[in-house]
């Protein structure tokens, strides 16, 4: 029967226990042929007189990560998930759950339905779907609060992150941790409850949900931090309301309803179908197409980093948190001992705050080697070169590191738009070049663009973005070419908020449109902390009269007016704070400037301002895609997500386009074009899929398919 499904359950017997153990690899979701297994072998087990106890466990490194995604919305194959839960929830023998590695989502509400739970020391337990933009739907809502508290059980679903066994047992998540066999140690757990005349379940363990009745704070404090940390996102409200029915409903499967109506609602929500979307598209984009999955990758067991500055530091962090040694170069010793301490204030920044033991701080820190001098770099196996954006001075670093490092080691540059191949001409070792964008601060940032020169061995390629996963970076690869994938949409993006400001709009109006619509960041703030001068300057020192997109903010740096360096930008600052306050002294300037180059301003709407600054994101996306730059539409909602502040719930802006629909996205272009036409050029992939009536990254669409040829074939179509 469940060979037939999808995955299956093991049988077997040690004495007087029954084993079951969830077979489904790689990691153990509860597909059609687990459920069946489950509630046939329960139903076995109390069958048989021999029979005293049951374990539940899982085959391989994973307990149960969770439900299986590919059946949401689905009708299941075989037993649903509830059907399955109860039959071990109402097993007449007790069952304990031995988790021996992750039980994430399903395989967590799996573990609560049994009497005991017991998991090794590297167990990992924890309710995700918030991340999926869905809520724990088999019980979750219900059973964790009566289990650890309301309070705690929020804060835990809300998050999203997994538990430490360690966690786990010293908030009652489990019961036991097994430091030998856990096979073993769950047998002799068993043999101790076998005689009991009652074992507990987790659904009749009301005393800590009706101890928070009438206790307001808890659901409070819980929209306040789903406010703060889950801005825009419709399942957390969800999950508080579940809860809200664990403390108030008298009754456990009056709970158990309002859990599976507030579930439904998240299924049909546009946001789930976004954030699943990322979680696969996060995977997706961790692949190079041609490169094969068997490409040996070289080993790195110790590293360098040149240059001791933010970007060089936060790399550094990277390496060592990742257990590599590294070395960290600079030329000038107060820069290099100004850089050491600051790599060590962020790390004791991290212990003040819980997220790191004092003990972990010495480890990683004395990976972490200060030098003078590149002969140190000898016998490293990658350098990632991390100064500030000067070809000639990388070139020139390049060059030293060719000489200087052996002949395999990877040399790798982080640049947010420099030729990669113009920078590995200066070695001898073109193959072993690579770009790798690291976003600031490069310790917190999750993106992580890899540039792929002409000459990129796929070693190299497969090396890094192996490297990349090891950091617990999101990995884009992008070809070389201008502004890679990131830069490249954003100026569109920024040029449509500066457009904006000359016609009429303030820059509070566009920002807080932007941040409305979900992004972390409107564009005015993000410019004056980036810095209004650094541009203003560069144009200065060149010559270069001030494009017309830039006439305000370069008028504002002539006003001494840079951003927060100085206090004063587009907005005016406090002194120590980065909060925004209004500048109502710009709006001179801005009028000024708009009637000097024959712009009427007007009343401009919150929705134009959005479809204007967001549709210029996916229309040059959709060049990008079509020369092939990207690999995939869904790499680039990657980038958006994790590298500019981009909305999860709406799934990045390819994807935000497609759930608009590109007929639709299409059609505002045009008015648009009515006024701009040199801006508003619509991709001709972008044209050709809404005329067909197709999406963005249809697994894959054939128009993408034609658009982009093969990622390698296609390495020099807007290259620099």
């Amino acid at each position: 029967m469940t060979e037939q499904l999808k995955g299956k359950v093991n049988y077997s017997t040690q004495g007087n226990i029954a084993i079951l153990e969830v077979d489904n690899p790689p990691v153990n979701p509860l597909s059609s042929g687990v459920r069946a297994g489950l509630s046939e072998y329960i139903l076995k087990a109390n069958s048989d007189d021999s029979i005293e106890g049951i374990i539940l466990t899982g085959a391989g490194r994973s307990f149960i990560a969770g439900a299986d995604i590919s059946e949401f919305g689905q009708k299941p194959d075989g037993p649903d998930l509830h059907t399955a839960l109860r039959e071990i929830e109402f097993s007449k023998k007790p069952v304990v759950a031995a988790i021996n590695g992750t039980a994430l989502g399903g395989g967590l509400e799996t573990a609560l339905v049994c009497n005991y739970r017991i998991g090794t020391n590297k167990a990992i337990v924890g309710l995700p779907e918030v991340n999926l933009g869905l809520l724990p739907g088999a019980g979750g809502t219900q059973r964790l609060p009566r289990l650890i508290g309301p309070s705690q059980a929020l804060k835990m679903m809300l998050a999203g992150t997994p538990m430490s066994a360690k966690k786990a047992l010293d908030q009652g998540v489990i019961d036991a941790i097994s430091e030998n066999s856990l096979i073993e140690d769950a047998i002799l757990f068993l043999q101790d409850k076998i005689g009991l005349d009652e074992h507990p379940k987790v659904r009749d363990k009301n005393d800590k949900v009706i101890e928070a009745r009438g206790d307001n704070n808890i659901l409070a404090e819980a929209r306040a931090l789903a406010a703060k940390t889950r801005r825009g996102q419709f399942a957390p409200g969800q999950i508080i309301a579940c809860v809200e029915a664990a403390i108030n409903e008298d009754n456990f499967d009056d709970g158990m309803k309002k859990e599976a109506d507030y579930f439904l609602e998240c299924l049909v929500n546009p946001q789930r179908e976004a954030m699943i979307h990322i979680f696969f598209g996060e995977r997706a984009a961790s692949k190079i197409a041609d490169i094969p999955k068997e490409t040996p990758l070289h080993p790195i067991n110790k590293a360098g980093v040149v240059g001791s500055g933010t970007m060089g530091g936060g790399i550094a962090m990277l390496f060592a948190n990742a257990g590599i040694p590294v070395l960290v170069l600079d030329q000038d010793e107060d820069n290099l001992k100004r850089g050491m301490g600051v790599i060590e204030k962020n790390y004791k920044m991290m212990v003040d705050r819980g997220r790191m033991l004092e003990e972990q701080k010495d480890a990683v820190m004395q990976l972490i080697t200060p030098t003078l001098t590149y002969e140190d770099l000898s016998e490293v196996d990658i350098v990632v070169e991390a100064v500030y954006e000067n070809l000639d001075l990388k070139q020139e670093i390049f060059q030293k590191l060719d000489t200087h490092t052996n002949a395999n080691a990877i040399l790798a540059s982080n640049t947010s738009g420099l030729d990669i191949d113009a920078i590995a001409s200066s070695t001898s070792r073109p193959g072993k070049v690579v770009g790798t964008h690291f976003f600031s601060p490069a310790n917190i940032m999750r993106l992580l663009e890899v540039v792929r020169g002409e000459e990129s061995s796929d070693e190299t390629m497969a090396t890094v973005m192996a490297l990349g996963k090891k950091m617990n970076k999101a990995s884009v690869v992008s070809l070389n070419a201008p502004g890679f994938i990131g830069n490249r949409m954003l100026s569109g993006y920024t040029y449509q908020a500066n457009m904006l400001l000359l016609e009429g709009a303030l820059p509070n109006q566009v920002d807080n449109a932007l941040e409305s619509f979900g992004m972390s960041m409107g564009p005015f703030r993000m410019m004056d902390l980036v810095g209004l001068d650094l541009g203003w300057r560069a144009r200065k020192l060149a010559g270069i009269e001030s494009p017309l997109v830039n006439k305000i903010s370069d008028e504002l740096c002539e006003q001494d007016r840079f951003g927060q360096k100085n206090a004063r930008g587009f907005y005016n600052y406090s002194e120590g704070s980065r909060a925004p306050n209004p500048a109502p002294e710009n709006e001179d300037i801005y009028k000024s400037i708009s009637e000097k180059h024959n712009f009427v301003r007007r009343e401009i709407s919150d929705q134009e301002i959005i479809d204007r600054c967001i549709l210029a994101l996916v229309n040059e996306g959709a060049q990008i895609l079509s020369e092939g730059v990207a690999q995939r539409s869904g790499d680039m909602d990657i980038v958006y997500i994790n590298g500019y502040g981009f909305p999860i719930w709406r799934g990045g802006p390819m994807c935000y386009a497609n759930m608009l629909g590109l007929d639709e996205v299409t059609k505002r272009m045009e008015e648009f074009a009515k006024s701009d036409e040199k801006f508003w050029k619509i991709s001709p992939l972008l044209t050709k899929l809404a005329t067909e009536g197709s999406r963005f990254g249809e697994a894959p669409s054939k128009e993408e398919r034609e658009a982009k040829l093969s990622f390698k074939d296609s390495k020099n179509m807007g290259g620099v």
